[in-house]
């Protein structure tokens, strides 16, 4: 009986999941033909509440892609790969506190922020490089105009992802 009710409950949990993966899926299927551009798949994902990095990021492309790369992705290929890493639990974002901790490294005089020219010199001249494009993104999101800087504890808030 238990075994019964538990089999139940992780097919709805697998039903939910495929639900999210179609409307997520579909929002990038802009000819209505269950593909989506390759290149907006990390979009999907991201959509999805998971934070691969671009290494797994492009494992995870070429593991949905065809044989012989049609530069998109089918939905019959990308749904069980993308159900077993939501099961799984991969690609979890960051928790809040290590992002604070993280910031607190970098802003060595405890100021509670940093300037844009740090930020800069840092996402792009230390460990995995932002590229121009993922820069931009991040300052119009993270940079206060006024003061030309980042505070990162509301930057942090803004980005943290309930996982709720």
């Amino acid at each position: 009986m238990a075994d019964e009710k538990d089999k139940e409950s992780s097919e709805i949990v697998v039903a939910e999941l495929h639900r999210k993966i179609k409307e997520a899926f579909e929002v990038f299927d802009h000819e209505s033909n269950n593909t989506v551009d390759v290149r907006e798949v990390g979009t999907v994902i991201r959509s999805l509440g998971c934070c691969p990095n671009e290494g797994e990021l492009h494992d995870l492309i070429a593991e949905v892609e065809e044989e012989e790369p049609t530069g998109y992705i089918r939905f019959e290929k990308f749904l069980p790969v993308m159900t077993n890493i939501l099961l799984e639990r991969r690609y979890r974002p960051i928790p809040e506190d290590i992002l604070l901790r993280a910031f607190e490294v970098l802003d060595s005089a405890k100021r509670g922020f940093l300037s844009k020219e740090e930020l800069v010199r840092y996402m792009t001249e230390e460990g995995e490089p932002f590229s121009q494009e993922e820069m931009e993104e991040m300052l119009s999101a993270a940079i206060d105009q006024e003061s030309n800087s980042i505070h990162y504890k509301d930057y942090i808030t803004m980005m943290v992802i309930d996982e709720n």
